[in-house]
């Protein structure tokens, strides 16, 4: 397996201090393992469970932060047969999975089987929040723990995440309420939770993200995690899931200037509904009064 980067942990003080390794079920291989009464698909299966509709456990566990190309890593797990792959894309594609992930913010627990339910991986914010108790709850799956230089990590997601925080303006927040509850997870389980309010202090972020890394490293056993740079392509990963590497390229998505640019169209076109929707309003009404003085002058 490749190297992997070494990191230097941000002092602990104030947090708990880290759990046992959390160590995956040894299993025989030529056997699915069982959780309970419940049968988990064996790793290196085929996709038929994808397409039959049946419920299954998460098999990777994406424990890194956003903006260390989690998308980039979801693409790679759907092409390499371990998805689909849970994302925060989802939470938009399914609003009744905000009302869970709050409760878990509030609560430090949830319904992982019926909020995942056919999903068999998971990346990124908000499935790295709970990647201890995620990882506690299916003993047998992987975790990825994706990884980049602290420093252009902070600069990436403060130039793009962290600024959508006012993508949505107040009115809409009012009259689409599910945006509101949307920036209110985000605020929770991330920049209240995560950062404690705290991310726009650079210094203060980074050790943060430092001492994730460290925690990580810390609660998993190492033949369980793999530490993942995205710019190490296809190798490490395929290895670390015993599958064949692909013949083409890994996928590179969801650069920093593409979500800046969907960011700003997003509040720009927010903030414009309102004029528009004046304007439209004044052309009815001059068509309603000119209707109205056309059918005056024939009664003339």
């Amino acid at each position: 397996m490749a190297a992997t980067p070494e990191f230097t942990a941000a002092p602990t003080k104030g947090k708990r201090s880290p759990r046992e390794p959390i160590v995956a079920n040894r299993i025989d291989a030529t056997l699915p393992p069982y959780d309970h009464a419940s049968e988990r698909p064996e790793p290196g299966a085929g996709l038929a469970l994808r397409h039959a509709g049946v419920m299954s456990a998460l098999r990777v566990i994406g424990a890194g932060f956003g903006r260390t190309g989690t998308l980039s890593l979801k693409r790679a797990l759907d092409e390499l047969g371990f998805g689909p792959t849970y994302h925060m894309e989802e939470v938009f594609k399914h609003p009744s999975h905000i009302a869970k992930w709050c409760s878990y913010a509030s609560s430090g627990t949830a319904a992982w089987d019926e909020l995942f339910g056919r999903y068999r991986s998971g990346v990124d914010f908000p499935v790295s929040c709970a990647w201890r108790e995620l990882a506690e709850f299916y003993p047998d799956a992987k975790v990825v723990l994706t990884v980049r230089d602290p420093d252009t990590w902070w600069a990436s997601t403060s130039s793009t995440i962290f600024g959508a925080r006012d993508m949505f303006p107040a009115w809409m927040r009012r009259v689409v309420p599910i945006t509101a509850r949307y920036l209110d997870m985000n605020e929770r389980l991330v920049w209240d939770g995560i950062f404690e309010g705290r991310f726009t202090d650079r210094d203060y972020a980074i050790a943060v993200f430092e001492r994730h890394v460290a925690d990580v490293r810390t609660a998993i056993s190492p033949e369980r995690l793999l530490i993942f740079n995205v710019a190490e392509g296809w190798g490490p990963l395929c290895e670390f899931l015993e599958v064949a590497e692909p013949s083409h390229p890994f996928p590179r998505l969801n650069d920093a200037t593409s979500i800046r640019r969907r960011i700003a169209t997003v509040r720009l076109g927010s903030r414009m509904l309102p004029a528009a929707a004046v304007l439209v309003a004044a052309a009815l009404v001059r068509v309603a009064v000119n209707r109205h003085r056309r059918g005056a002058g024939t009664r003339e």
